[in-house]
């Protein structure tokens, strides 16, 4: 049997390092006639466009009413050029689930890979938190935590980029505090 064109993207993102992972998401609201239309804009205007999203599709599921609220879930087939942006979108679109269905042994990771995954992890843990203490701070203390964060970004993108190395002050060797 012939592969179709669909597996033959699929088996050469997967041996270059991609992944292949059903995602759920569930939605509620209280009208049933808004879940879906907001289910599809996810996939087709959000999901599909995210940077290393080689492919999705998917089945939406037709709202319930649990108490005075309809419930959807959707299941969404996505094909990932490289794991971290599995990662990112698992972060950043919180998944109620997550379930992965190629590779079927183990993933590796570069060292560059791991460290894309852990600044993007980090970029979004302060852009949350940013976002939270803008909704609950007084502006007077928001300016000083503002000031922290870009500060933090700037250091952050030094450190990467590899400047102001000339500042560093060396670390003692271990063997000067040694006793004789």
């Amino acid at each position: 049997m012939a592969k179709s064109e669909v597996d033959k993207v699929t088996d050469e993102t997967i041996e270059k390092g991609g992944m292949l992972i059903k995602l759920y998401f569930d939605m509620q609201s209280e009208d049933a006639s808004k879940l879906q239309p907001l289910m599809i804009d996810l996939v087709s205007n959000r999901l599909l466009k995210e940077k290393g999203v080689i492919y999705c599709y998917g089945a939406i599921e037709e709202p319930i009413k649990v108490d005075d609220v309809y419930s959807t879930v959707a299941e969404i087939t996505t094909l990932f050029e490289k794991p971290s942006y599995a990662f990112k979108i698992a972060f950043n679109y919180a998944p109620a689930g997550v379930e992965i269905l190629r590779p079927a042994s183990e993933i590796r990771l570069t060292g560059a890979e791991l460290q894309t995954i852990l600044m993007d992890l980090s970029e979004t843990s302060v852009n949350y938190s940013k976002y939270i203490l803008e909704k609950v701070m007084k502006p007077d203390e928001l300016k000083g935590i503002k000031t922290a964060i870009e500060n933090r970004a700037v250091v952050g993108s030094k450190v990467i980029n590899g400047e102001d190395k000339s500042d560093k002050k060396d670390a003692p060797d271990a063997t000067e505090n040694q006793s004789s």
